[in-house]
């Protein structure tokens, strides 16, 4: 049974999206998460998978589409939640992040085929990584792994090697951190909710938030 899992906050002011603030108060910065969230689990939806996993950090909102079994993130640091969400699989699993809206389930679904591979590795451009799939999901691959340092994504992708994996890449995406990173993703996906709130944020359109 392959798993599909996407790894979020719920998008509330002043705890996601920080590093937005400034140019953007924090209600807009919630805004642009919440929008970049909502890009990714249509992505995540449109992808064949047996589950469609969002693991969360607070309460679903109307922002979930339909079809998505709902577990509660694991407390302590990001290593042993993400660790933890991979524990709740028996099968083949892909783990992302809330913060890539510009993914596509073309660019997904290769990553749940481990015909050929025993992980899968998505890198993200300030040295972290936004993927991260395992044919046999083993939660010690990811504990003591330090995180959200530049380090993060070269350590983490040597371990799967040296257990021995053979390990697939991904494409390299940004992730939406500052909002230089905002503009570039905008651009690079501009059909998506992301795209327009930003834009239109940008434009001095603010009067909804």
């Amino acid at each position: 049974m392959t798993s599909l899992l996407v790894i979020a906050k719920q998008p509330l002011p002043g705890r996601v999206k920080t590093r937005l603030t400034p140019p953007f108060t924090p209600g807009e910065a919630a805004a642009l998460a919440e929008a970049a969230l909502a890009d990714t689990l249509d992505a995540v939806a449109a992808t064949p998978a047996d589950r469609h996993v969002l693991v969360l950090d607070g309460s679903p909102g109307p922002w979930l589409p339909s079809g998505f079994e709902v577990l509660p993130q694991y407390a302590g640091g990001l290593d042993a939640r993400l660790a933890a969400a991979f524990a709740h699989c028996t099968g083949p699993a892909l783990l992302i992040g809330m913060d890539t809206p510009q993914v596509t389930p073309d660019i997904l679904a290769p990553a749940l085929a481990f015909d050929r591979c025993d992980a899968w590795f998505g890198p993200a451009a300030d040295g972290g990584f936004w993927a991260l799939g395992l044919a046999v999901p083993d939660p010690a691959l990811l504990l003591g792994v330090p995180m959200s340092v530049p380090e993060t994504g070269a350590v983490q992708y040597e371990r799967l090697r040296a257990a021995g994996l053979r390990t697939g890449l991904l494409p390299c995406l940004r992730d939406v951190d500052t909002a230089a990173d905002a503009a570039e993703v905008a651009a690079r996906a501009p059909a998506g909710r992301f795209a327009a709130l930003h834009h239109r944020l940008n434009s001095g359109s603010q009067d909804t938030l």
